[in-house]
């Protein structure tokens, strides 16, 4: 839901003689709102998405604007665009992925515990992070980075060969009923079965596996690596495509680049759950605000005593989603009368607003993505 050259909205309205989204923002550009369209050149700069993972999508990162103009003038058939590309994902259901570097001393003890992974690193590079927990943070990124890239650069065969050995050992503890969580072996044999010979297999040593529960986000800053394993989520992101993949993927995979733009400074899981602030003016809107201009996200739940319900106007377009209940939604910038039910989507230009008349029972939960600068 968006107006990326890639994936532009299909306007549903044949009323309206513009097809997509972008060329209606192209031809009504005041709709981004005044400073929406000065600080983003006329157009829109989020991207809004519902991924339902059932399958782990690929260990990636995305690039900040400085590398993004690098990596599209250098290879445009890979990076399409020059954009840089943070990303939120609010769960809609429990949500499982790998976000940011472990704690240092949770990947010494895999090191111990894990002697195939040991083998990819090498003695000396292992040596180095296990001297560096009481290190400064600087020789700690230093040596995660050193760890991580001989990982992802290690030979093809030899990888595989560690790997097969690995997933042989950890089937047969758990066949033979013994405690693997030492060697995270649930979550391996579940990528691996998903992913067969994958490099990124090995990553759920070096990165925080996170958990969130319906309404927990995680916020992905430029540089972060991260890959969603399994569940339902809202996204929302710059307007951007730009992706750095390295593993659990058939696409294009840059390990190069990857294992050179990172993040490398390690944090708690903890520390990856986003909060959401409750509005001050709207009891029923929830803010997530992350630390970027492109774009903000609401949650608005609607209860069920509340049968008329204004979605307020903002100084910037955005996109209205609706994931439980139905209403009859009017308003003067509208033609006629709009059903909203599960799964439906609404563009609201700036300072505009929605009157939602509610026909459900149990209220009603809808997303809600805008810029708020």
């Amino acid at each position: 839901m968006g107006a990326h050259p890639k994936g532009d909205a299909v306007i549903r309205d044949n009323r309206i003689p513009q097809q997509t989204l972008g060329q209606w923002i192209a031809d009504n550009p005041g709709c981004l709102g005044a400073k929406v369209k000065d600080t983003f050149d006329g157009q829109l700069p989020f991207l809004f998405k519902v991924l339902s993972v059932n399958t782990a999508l690929s260990i990636q990162a995305h690039p900040n604007k400085e590398l993004a103009a690098k990596l599209h003038a250098q290879f445009p058939e890979h990076y399409p665009d020059t954009n840089h590309k943070p990303e939120m994902a609010i769960a809609l259901t429990p949500f499982e992925g790998l976000c940011g570097f472990r704690p240092v001393e949770e990947i010494v003890s895999f090191l111990q515990t894990v002697p195939e992974l040991r083998a990819l690193i090498g003695d000396v590079a292992a040596e180095q992070l296990e001297r560096s927990v009481s290190d400064d943070p600087r020789g700690v990124s230093a040596a995660l980075r050193v760890c991580f890239t001989r990982m992802m650069k290690s030979e093809k065969k030899f990888f595989v060969d560690q790997l097969n050995m690995l997933v042989k050992r950890i089937s047969q503890e758990a066949a033979e009923g013994k405690d693997t969580s030492g060697s995270n072996g649930d979550l391996l044999l579940r990528l691996h079965s998903q992913y067969p010979g994958d490099i990124g297999c090995f990553t759920i040593y070096f990165l925080n596996l996170v958990r969130l529960e319906p309404g927990e986000a995680m916020f992905l800053g430029a540089n972060e690596p991260h890959a969603y394993l399994h569940g339902d989520c809202i996204e929302c992101m710059a307007c951007s495509d730009n992706t750095v993949r390295a593993g659990l993927t058939p696409k294009f995979i840059d390990v190069l680049t990857l294992c050179e733009m990172l993040n490398y400074t390690p944090a708690p899981s903890s520390s990856k759950i986003f909060p959401a602030t409750q509005s001050q003016l709207d009891p029923s809107v929830y803010l997530y605000d992350p630390p970027v201009p492109d774009f903000t996200i609401m949650r608005i739940e609607i209860p069920s005593s509340i049968k008329l319900y204004l979605v307020s106007a903002v100084d910037s377009a955005s996109i209205l989603l609706v994931i439980q209940g139905m209403a009859v939604g009017t308003s003067t910038a509208a033609a006629s009368e709009m059903t909203l039910r599960r799964g439906s989507v609404l563009f609201i230009s700036a300072n505009e607003s929605i009157s939602l008349h509610l026909s459900s029972p149990d209220g009603m939960l809808l997303f809600r993505a805008c810029c708020l600068l």
